[in-house]
């Protein structure tokens, strides 16, 4: 995977304020939730979640309402021994990548996910399994880029060009150039296909959103800092550690979605050259 050299001169942070899962959460899930891709039809709850810092039962509830999510942290949580699916370590292995994916068990990742799309994906489900041996983790961009493609996710309705909901809906990061109120310029590699592999391609800048009205869920941003997108929101800001995790997980799963599966997933969506 190329990685925008130019960016390397400004180095993340070493920490940032920390929330709780349970917030997290919300903020990593209400971008997609407030397009009407998944959760239940609450987003603006989500967004009044994540922006107050309160956490209770009714955020634990739409948290579960994610049917798509939820099982991939109810998995984690089982295969490590938390708990709670909704601790800060679970949530943030999900969506950005931790050292809990490595101790998820693959048998029990494969059983988890036939349960799951077995059913919906017919003849297709051995090629969302071939990922299984290969690499592949219970990460958010799996889901994306291992099971979006088998379970016809990118052909639906709502669905835009294949390869912008690849793009959007992977979590990505960026590193900030400007603030101009709920607006935000970031230098981001956006994902690219060459009719045979997805990759990431030369930092542009692209505009994004960390509020409405003033109301949002990372604020007070500087130029330089590094932060993680969904959709065309900001997530949360990114320390060092979190940063090399995100680029570290996305480069393994191109690498399984590219070269380690027999039926690539992408290009049964995007076509071949």
């Amino acid at each position: 995977m190329d990685l925008d050299r130019s960016s390397r001169a400004v180095a993340p942070s070493s920490t940032v304020p920390e929330v709780s899962g349970a917030l997290l959460f919300s903020r990593y899930a209400y971008p997609p939730n407030q397009l009407g891709y998944c959760g239940p039809d609450d987003a603006q709850s989500l967004l009044e979640y994540g922006a107050s810092g309160t956490v209770d039962a009714g955020l634990g509830t739409l948290a579960r309402g994610f049917s798509g999510a939820w099982p991939y942290l109810e998995l984690i949580s089982r295969a490590t021994g938390i708990p709670d699916p909704l601790d800060r370590r679970v949530v943030e292995a999900y969506w950005v990548g931790n050292p809990l994916l490595e101790k998820v068990d693959m048998t029990l990742f494969g059983d988890s996910l036939m349960d799951r799309f077995r059913p919906r994906t017919g003849k297709n489900w051995k090629h969302l399994a071939e990922a299984i041996p290969e690499g592949a983790v219970p990460h958010h961009n799996f889901h994306v880029f291992g099971v979006y493609p088998w379970v016809g996710l990118l052909t639906h309705e709502k669905s835009e060009q294949p390869l912008h909901v690849l793009e959007k809906c992977r979590i990505r990061w960026g590193q900030v150039e400007t603030v101009a109120g709920d607006e935000v310029t970031v230098r981001s590699q956006p994902l690219t296909w060459n009719g045979r592999a997805l990759s990431l391609g030369a930092a542009r800048s692209e505009t994004v959103a960390q509020g409405v009205a003033g109301v949002g869920f990372v604020h007070d941003l500087k130029p330089g800092e590094w932060v993680s997108l969904h959709w065309d929101w900001v997530c949360d800001r990114l320390t060092r550690r979190q940063l090399s995790a995100l680029r570290y997980y996305s480069q393994q799963q191109l690498l399984v979605t590219n070269h380690r599966v027999a039926h690539p997933a992408a290009a049964a969506v995007l076509g071949t050259a």
